[in-house]
């Protein structure tokens, strides 16, 4: 693969390799520097390279990775959770790195997914330009949507950088979303026993969106 993950809608050209490492070249430039000294000769290779692991998640369909399922459970209808899922992510609003923690549960509805799917689902979201609550959405709802499961629960609990290492400058503060569908969200009972799983206080005012 030549060029850098699809950023932009599928109708528009996808600027080459090259033409990557130049924007890179122009930064370096505008910043101060000179992208023809020695130290900097291969950052904007070493920069694109980057990237295309930034951003891989462009190119994985998120849907496709929970396709494959079980049915054989022995009847199990219990909560299933994945907890303390580490993702590495990026600010869509300085393309800062988002790094953090997600926690994933469903309840199933005969069918169950292999739980490094449910890892897998994170990764390909995190690895696109983001905001932590529409990250929270689309796994969510891709669970919901491909599982059809009883419900589900996601809570995220994350760092920006955008905002410890500019702007306001405040380390050590992490920001909590959750998205809650189905049981999860309807019954009490099932979204205490998530939260007191994942090792969250109930009524810590999380969001219930």
């Amino acid at each position: 693969m030549s060029d850098i993950p699809r950023a932009v809608p599928p109708a528009d050209r996808i600027p080459s390799q090259e033409e990557a490492e130049e924007a890179v070249r122009t930064l370096i430039r505008w910043a101060g520097d000179d992208p023809r000294r020695e130290g900097l000769l291969d950052t904007p290779r070493r920069v694109v390279r980057a990237y295309r692991e930034f951003f891989a998640g462009y190119d994985e369909d998120p849907a496709a990775v929970l396709l494959r399922t079980f049915e054989e459970v022995e009847g199990y209808d219990e909560m299933i959770v994945l907890r303390d899922i580490r993702f590495e992510s990026h600010c869509e609003h300085h393309l800062l790195p988002i790094i953090g923690r997600a926690h994933v549960a469903y309840l199933p509805n005969r069918r169950v997914v292999g739980i490094s799917k449910l890892a897998r689902l994170v990764d390909i979201y995190a690895r696109r330009m983001q905001i932590q609550e529409k990250m929270t959405a689309q796994i969510a709802d891709t669970l919901e949507e491909v599982l059809q499961p009883l419900g589900v629960g996601v809570i995220i609990d994350a760092a920006h950088q955008c905002m410890s290492t500019r702007g306001v400058h405040k380390p050590g503060v992490s920001m909590v979303t959750s998205r809650m569908r189905g049981a999860f969200r309807d019954d009490a009972s099932t979204r205490r026993e998530f939260l007191a799983i994942v090792g969250q206080a109930a009524g810590n005012g999380l969001p219930n969106t």
